[in-house]
């Protein structure tokens, strides 16, 4: 006879044991849904060779060999040999203070020495100075007499031609002194007779006269002759007496560049 908590149980174990093949079929269909869906495919590659290639051969390895490091000679250092220094020996004092006086003496002998030499110099220069100086002075009392020579010649000349000079300026006043009354007869000789009165006037005139005897300006009256009528005829009797004769001389003809007459016109 079966229980009731023995009944429910088998209950139990029997639902569990249908839902789990239930769980199984349903796993089982998809899967096989699956893989007809998605099938498989196996893919294989062939390489076809016309010849079967040649087998390489294989090298044997070859054994490697090792060097061993050659051993550095050892080189023994020789001790070197100890060299003692002697201690100098002591010079004496007594040729000490010898090499001393020498010195001195042979330090007092350059000194005269140089001094010698040094006086011998300036003696010398002393005596090349004086030469230098009475060179000079002679060269100086040479110039001196040549410019005495030169002067006194110079003076000679001077007085050679101041004496030309003196004759030559008395010649050329000989000439100018000749061509000036020339020149005022001819005025006077243009002067209307009666305008002037019966007296002795007197005028002064300046006119300047070119070398080819023309006037070279205007005439100015220095001087009046106190009547009018006068003044304007010896003016009128100036321009008609132009062209004034002149000497051939050009430098004579320049003393007349700026002449002053003293006319009267009744004499």
């Amino acid at each position: 006879m079966i229980r009731k908590h023995e009944n429910s149980d088998s209950y139990k174990a029997g639902f569990y044991a249908i839902a789990v093949h239930a769980i199984l079929l349903v796993g089982m269909l998809v899967s096989f849904n699956w893989k007809a869906a998605h099938p498989v495919m196996n893919v294989t590659e062939v390489e076809l060779w016309d010849k079967i290639p040649a087998q390489k051969s294989v090298e044997e390895p070859k054994p490697i060999i090792k060097e061993q490091p050659k051993p550095e000679p050892i080189i023994k250092e020789e001790p070197k040999p100890v060299i003692k220094e002697e201690p100098k020996p002591e010079e004496p004092k007594v040729d000490i203070e010898l090499e001393k006086k020498k010195k001195e003496e042979v330090l007092k002998k350059e000194k005269e020495r140089l001094e010698k030499t040094k006086k011998e110099e300036e003696r010398k220069k002393i005596a090349q100075q004086m030469r230098d100086e009475d060179l000079q002075e002679k060269k100086e009392a040479k110039k001196a007499d040549a410019d005495a020579l030169k002067k006194a010649q110079q003076e000679f000349l001077a007085e050679e031609k101041g004496n030309d000079d003196k004759q030559a300026s008395a010649a050329n006043a000989s000439l100018l002194g000749e061509y000036t009354d020339k020149i005022k007869v001819k005025i006077r000789g243009n002067i209307t007779a009666g305008l002037c009165g019966d007296g002795n006037p007197v005028l002064k005139v300046r006119i300047g006269v070119l070398p080819t005897g023309q006037l070279a300006s205007g005439i100015k009256i220095a001087k009046s002759s106190g009547i009018s009528t006068c003044d304007e005829a010896v003016e009128r009797a100036i321009l008609a007496s132009e062209p004034f004769q002149l000497p051939d001389d050009a430098k004579l003809k320049a003393e007349f560049r700026d002449l002053d007459l003293t006319i009267k016109p009744n004499n």
